[in-house]
């Protein structure tokens, strides 16, 4: 079967990545003609690789000397142990970079950092000149108020400009940021600001989803109330102005901080406990992000940058980072289904979007909604279309090919909150394959290892990564000794990443993922990617959403389905024998649920992920320990005490 795109041979001159292998065969003598030569070289020479990140990626800030250290410790490794650099120097520089890696100077005052737009209103820009100053004027707020390295500043606010000029305004005095989407409940912020102690807290006074306008202050109000260490609250549009509006006209300052200095705090799930504090360094982030956007996603100076997605979810410290390279970042806050389905296709076309990044979930509900862009939309600014949060089914590539557009880069990209990055990614000089990442990613040193720790391909395992990368945490926050970091990545097998993905890797050197390995099914002791049964279900026009487990039962498990299906309709004998057939013939019998149910909702993270965990938990009569991670937690309900589940 042949690849679903290849890119032109103008495209791949004109690419970023071609570009890299030309600014190392010309700086390094590395003669590598492809992405495959490419890549082994920075696996096999990593501190060259990262090294010629730093140039090639036009990072502003002193490197020092030393690329890394103790390169044979994970964790344990430290890279650019001697660099000096502040993250939102190098944001708001938004390099533009020429073909050898020299900057050609920050974007003009007047173009567009930022376009925006909500539910309820159009388009609206934020020119690089005045980010600058906005900018400067929160972080000459932020020292007025007595902030300092290191200290903590906390959002609880939706996906405006504001927030990017809020997390620039701290990078800048080198404070932590840490943010929260304003859906989360009161419980679900104090489980995360609480143990991070944040100094300085920012708030919206309500949001807008679906039409609907929520009310913030009651619950803004209950969350300070119980955040003692808040010294300053920023809350709504009057909050904001009387903060900024003494300091406007500040100069820039940029606070010159270690590589590993903490940026972000970000959350784990929380679906099994209290959400784990995960820090990561500024240099780390930015390094990882040059090469991610540079190389994996092609974006180039001057291109316009969209991700779907909030302030709760590491895409959108991704997309921050955007800025860096001359790109203009686009945000959109609100439903992406509201009025329709067209929505984020139509914010596309208003704003010359160049890059779509977007959910697995959004691109199967746009397929069932029977929407079809390629008819109703031109798209013809976008070049790239990524897709994470969870594994896209091959019928979505076919989806997005036949229905959104034809000459699309379509990048299935994976990694997670824990690395704020990717371990696998997009290749804009190579094919696209069917139901696959294109591949690893470079300075990433990924296998597919089974049970007993040995390197396979072309069958299932756990994705590891068995040498260090710039961007693994600085640790969790309040776990000095390092243990519970230890035991979230390093106790299966010591001193390798693992990272808790079942996965495979391709004849095309490529993956398929097939879902977390802790979700894994094994009835009989065969395993079971979820995803494998995702696929096939999703291929059902009568079947919107589905969830799969494994539940315990006369010594052994067996596979449980739960379906959501398009209203009015009921999970008849006929339809449960056409799920049933449908999976036994495009998988194996072992496949074959032994239980289908049908539910109302299916029960998902803020971030849009389905909790399997939390819903084997309730079937098998456990307490699920942090509902207030569950962006509808009211969902678990519907699988207590199933009687089909009792026989």
């Amino acid at each position: 079967m042949p690849p679903l795109w290849t890119p032109s041979p103008e495209r791949i001159a004109h690419a970023n990545l071609t570009r890299f292998m030309t600014f190392v065969r010309d700086r390094r003598g590395v003669d590598a003609l492809d992405y495959a030569g490419l890549y082994d070289w920075s696996i096999r020479r990593p501190l060259e690789f990262w090294d010629a990140m730093w140039d090639f990626g036009g990072i502003v800030g002193h490197k020092g000397g030393r690329v890394a250290t103790d390169m044979d410790h994970m964790p344990g490794a430290t890279f650019f142990p001697d660099a000096r650099l502040n993250f939102a120097e190098n944001v708001i520089a938004g390099s533009r970079r020429g073909e050898r890696g020299e900057s050609d100077g920050p974007p003009n005052d007047d173009d567009p950092a930022i376009l925006h737009r909500t539910e309820t209103t159009p388009v609206r820009s934020l020119s690089w000149g005045e980010l600058r100053g906005a900018v400067a004027a929160f972080a000459a707020g932020l020292r007025a108020a007595g902030v300092k390295p290191g200290d903590r500043i906390a959002a609880y606010i939706p996906n405006v400009p504001e927030a990017i000029v809020a997390v620039l305004g701290a990078a800048s005095v080198g404070a932590v940021w840490s943010s929260c989407s304003p859906d989360f409940g009161v419980q679900g912020v104090l489980d995360r600001f609480g143990q991070i102690e944040p100094r300085i807290f920012l708030a919206a006074e309500d949001y807008t989803y679906g039409g609907k306008v929520f009310d913030q202050r009651p619950k803004i109000a209950e969350i300070l109330a119980k955040l003692p260490t808040v010294q300053r609250a920023i809350v709504g549009r009057d909050g904001w102005e009387g903060f900024i509006a003494p300091h406007r006209g500040a100069a820039p300052s940029y606070a010159q901080l270690p590589f590993n200095h903490p940026l972000y705090i970000l959350y784990s799930s929380g679906t099994t406990g209290v959400p784990k504090c995960i820090v990561h360094g500024a240099g780390g982030t930015l390094i990882q992000h040059a090469k991610e956007h540079q190389l994996h996603c092609d974006i180039q100076p001057g291109d316009r940058v969209f991700y779907f997605t909030t302030l709760g979810w590491m895409m959108w410290n991704w997309l921050v980072t955007v800025l860096a390279w001359g790109g203009t970042i686009l945000l959109y806050d609100g439903s992406p289904f509201h009025p329709d389905a067209h929505t984020l296709f139509s914010f596309a076309d208003d704003t010359a979007m160049t890059l779509f990044g977007t959910s697995a979930r959004f691109i199967d509900a746009v397929a069932k909604a029977g929407v079809y862009p390629a008819e109703s939309h031109s798209l013809g600014s976008v070049r790239t279309m990524t897709s994470t949060g969870s594994p896209l089914a091959p019928e979505s590539f076919d989806f997005v090919y036949k229905h959104v557009k034809r000459d699309l880069h379509l990048a299935s990209i994976s990694g997670g909150t824990d690395i704020v990055s990717c371990f696998a990614g997009g290749n804009p000089i190579g094919p696209v394959w069917r139901g696959e990442l294109q591949c690893r990613a470079l300075g990433m040193k990924v296998e597919v290892w089974d049970e007993r720790g040995h390197a396979v391909r072309q069958q299932p395992g756990e994705l590891v990564c068995t040498m260090p990368f710039p961007s693994m945490p600085v640790g969790f926050w309040n776990d000095a000794d390092g243990r519970k970091y230890h035991a979230a990545y390093f106790e299966r097998f010591p001193g390798v990443w693992t990272h808790g993905d079942w996965v495979e890797l391709t004849e095309h050197d490529g993956l398929i993922i097939y879902g977390r390995s802790d979700a894994v099914l094994n009835p009989g002791g065969v395993r079971i990617g979820t995803a494998e049964i995702y696929r096939q279900v999703e291929q059902l026009p009568d079947v919107l959403e589905s969830l799969v487990i494994g539940q315990k039962w006369e010594n052994d498990e067996r596979i449980v389905l739960f379906v959501k299906l398009r209203d009015g309709l009921a999970l008849d004998a006929a339809r449960e024998d056409a799920i049933r057939a449908h999976i036994r013939k495009n998988t194996t019998p072992r496949h074959v649920p032994a239980r289908i149910v049908q539910v109302g909702e299916i029960p998902r993270t803020k971030s849009g992920k389905i909790v399997e965990l939390a819903v084997r938990d309730v079937v098998h009569g456990r307490a699920v320990k942090n509902r207030e991670a569950l962006a509808n937690p009211e969902a678990l309900h519907q699988f207590a005490n199933r009687p089909e589940l009792q026989r």
